[in-house]
């Protein structure tokens, strides 16, 4: 007896060991549909519903904790932002355990440019033209939010931006469809790692889908009207680099395009993204921007919003409150499908499931490991490598720069001289303690300790008044050489951060004619969001450097910059106009049947004839302490078949006395095509390191692809013909030039 029941125990415990090996060998999609089989229709809904914390949010803070934790605890929302750090994720991932289902949360936050640690913004790292500190700084990014209870960025920020009056320019990769997919591409895998459900890995969420960057005059959240030509030309290639890297969603943008609201665009969400894409992902709101659609006109209110909305394939409302108090209505009415509900809720379930949250709800709330992966030294030096790579030489007359550490006295004036938290620029997070950011002055120091530094603010950042300058005046004139620290505020770039004067603020530009009365050597950096607007001190500066706004170690990476221990080698991702008029302005622009040939042509051409059509400062620009000399261009052959590919070969040396890198870029020009193309596209480049005297061979290959584009029918075509092929330093600086033919 005892004996039969020691074998009926054993095949009892083969029998659970078999159906417990059977059910963890299901996939995610079985799981999945289990788990919507056992759900009401008001739980499906739920998470379709995302509300804003307790935090300061990117819209009005919408009812109170209690209340939003009694929705989650009623299996009413799938996902919280603006929720940071363990012990706060923690308490809101409670109540979802006490639902019905037991259906976590996903914690989602705006991580923009660095967690605790803060990189420079999105645009400065695009001047950085280096994909590997760009994937590195959205890695630590991702392992630090990670860390800290997040499993979810609305980044990154892919939208093309030729208007540097918009102020979220500064949150994305400039104007360059090509340099802004392969940052698209850098920051999903930055963000994702080696996949969802590792705990270093967060979901990237490509943005705003699609040409929020067309914003009409620049100005956040307007309208946008393009042809589809140009839509897909320029503004969607860097969604779909974020598509095919993996990204786990997309969010739509205000915008209305052509009429219809992003949040309702079909075209957009089922045609595109979804279908010719094959997006597996799901589809955010924008922060309200299925309930605004009541204000563009497009729907009477809210119900219509939501209707139009999941219709149209967007997945989850942030914060509107469209789908939470409308869907089950409109299901009963027949105006919404179940399975249209249920393909979204499949969605968002689906990444619960690779997010590892339904194994252990609270995996990502390990207090020990929070506080052992933020701010770590390794992730420190990190920031200030990404920093240094992010600075732009724009000018270095009579080689001003680098600076000697042996100099008796440095004046260093302007009112961001000192400023800290300001470093972090706009989108960054109040994580942290502002004794680690690193001012300029602060930096400087470190770096020169031998210089005696005087400080004089001379204006603040919107002054009116020059009471400060006479104590500036006179700081210059006891140094040897003087340091200006200008710019904006952080806040006047950002979401709902336009401006349309992109100039130099107040009276700054005043104080820097003021000291460069002084007749001392005067190096100005210039600390920004944007591209401004600077004439006089890009006419009279000797030496001018592009900082942008760099985050914690920004003081170290300029000092490292400013005294030679780095050598700058850093590129516009964005065009600089001469002024407003000029906007928006842009390289890659087509030719005309009137081209100016120069800024002097103005008789009868496409030109001002109060202003040159050239910018201050062209894409592509940016110096360094060294020079190089480009030589001996080579191509495999004059003439291609499509099914061939050409091969480009030319020489890149150093020339100079400093070790250095240089951004060699390969620009095409189709000569004859229908539709017409740009005067120049770039199509290709290399960031080199070279020493004193070293040459190098640089190599690109020119395939078909590279030579197709959308014709009037949204056909990839290639057309036959005389392609231009310019390579150079920037694309106003073409140093090589040569051309192939296409059969």
């Amino acid at each position: 007896m005892n004996r039969t029941k020691s074998l009926l125990l054993c095949f009892l415990g083969i029998a659970i060991f078999i159906n417990t090996a059977i059910a963890q060998q299901k996939t995610t999609a079985q799981k999945v549909d289990e788990l919507l089989k056992k759900m009401t229709l008001a739980e499906k809904i739920g998470q379709l519903n995302q509300y804003n914390g307790d935090w300061e949010a990117t819209g009005p803070i919408t009812a109170d904790v209690g209340s939003k934790l009694d929705a989650i605890r009623r299996g009413e929302v799938g996902s919280v932002l603006n929720i940071i750090g363990v012990a706060h994720t923690r308490k809101f991932q409670e109540a979802a355990m006490q639902s019905r289902l037991r259906i976590p949360l996903i914690f989602g936050q705006d991580v923009i440019h660095g967690y605790s640690v803060t990189f420079p913004i999105p645009l400065a790292e695009a001047a950085s033209w280096d994909m590997e500190a760009i994937e590195k700084s959205a890695r630590i990014a991702a392992t630090e939010a990670a860390a800290g209870g997040v499993q979810w960025t609305f980044a990154p920020m892919v939208d093309i931006a030729r208007d540097p009056r918009w102020g979220r320019v500064m949150e994305g990769a400039g104007e360059d469809p090509y340099l802004g997919s392969l940052i698209a591409t850098a920051r999903v895998h930055g963000f994702q790692g080696k996949g969802l459900g590792n705990l270093d890995a967060v979901m990237a969420c490509a943005k705003h889908f699609a040409a929020y960057g067309a914003a009409i005059g620049g100005r956040d959240y307007n309208s946008v009207d393009m042809s589809l030509r140009n839509l897909w030309e320029f503004y969607l290639p860097p969604f779909k680099a974020a598509a095919d890297a993996g990204a786990a969603t997309f969010m739509n943008s205000f915008n209305d395009l052509n009429g219809v609201p992003a949040s309702a665009n079909r075209y957009l969400m089922r045609d595109i993204l979804k279908g010719k894409w094959g997006f597996k992902g799901f589809v955010v709101s924008d922060w309200g921007s299925i309930g605004e659609m009541i204000n563009h006109g497009y729907v009477k209110d809210n119900y219509e919003a939501a209707e139009a909305a999941i219709n149209a394939g967007s997945d989850m409302d942030m914060e509107s409150r469209s789908y939470i108090k409308n869907l089950a209505k409109l299901v009963a009415d027949k105006k919404v499908s179940v399975a249209t509900i249920d393909e979204a809720v499949r969605r968002i379930l689906t990444k619960k499931f690779e997010l590892g949250l339904f194994e252990d709800a609270y995996r990502f709330n390990n207090a020990e490991r929070e506080k052992r992966m933020i701010n770590t030294a390794a992730h420190i030096e990190a920031a200030r490598d990404v920093a240094r790579k992010s600075i732009v030489l724009l000018k270095n007359d009579k080689q001003l720069l680098p600076l000697s550490k042996d100099l008796g006295t440095i004046a260093l004036i302007g009112p961001l001289a000192k400023s800290k938290k300001e470093m972090k620029g706009f989108w960054s997070l109040d994580v942290g303690d502002e004794k680690e950011i690193v001012s300029l002055y602060e930096g400087m120091e470190l770096a020169a300790p031998k210089t005696k530094l005087l400080y004089a603010p001379g204006c603040d950042i919107t002054d009116t008044s020059k009471a400060g300058f006479d104590e500036a005046y006179k700081a210059a004139m006891q140094a040897d050489v003087v340091v200006m620290a200008m710019g904006e505020r952080p806040d006047m770039t950002g979401e709902a951060k336009s401006r349309s004067n992109i100039h130099l603020p107040g009276v700054q530009e005043d104080l820097i004619k003021a000291v460069m009365a002084s007749g001392k050597p005067v190096v100005v950096l210039l600390m920004s969001g944007r591209p401004m607007v600077f004439n006089y001190t890009a006419d009279h500066v000797p030496a001018i450097l592009y900082t942008w706004w760099l985050g914690n170690q920004a003081g170290n990476a300029m000092a490292d910059v400013l005294y030679g221990n780095y050598n700058p080698g850093a590129k516009l991702p964005i065009t600089f106009p001469r002024t407003e008029g000029q906007i928006p302005i842009y390289y890659n622009h087509l030719n005309t049947g009137r081209p100016a040939h120069g800024d002097n042509d103005v008789n009868y051409t496409s030109a001002y004839i109060d202003l040159p059509n050239s910018p201050k400062f062209a894409f592509g620009h940016g110096l360094s302490y060294s020079t190089f000399k480009y030589s001996n261009l080579k191509l495999s052959k004059k003439t291609m078949l499509k099914t061939e590919a050409i091969t480009v070969s030319f020489d890149l040396q150093n020339s100079g006395k400093y070790a250095g890198e240089e951004v060699a870029q390969l620009y095409l020009r189709d000569m004859v095509s229908q539709p017409v193309r740009p005067v120049k596209e770039l199509k290709g480049f290399q960031k080199v390191m070279l020493q004193p005297g070293e040459t190098k061979t640089i190599t690109f290959t020119i395939d078909k692809n590279k030579l197709s584009f959308y014709n009037e029918a949204l056909e990839w075509i290639t057309q036959p013909g005389e392609f231009k092929l310019m390579i150079g330093s920037a694309s106003d600086d073409i140093r090589l030039e040569d051309s192939f033919l296409l059969n």
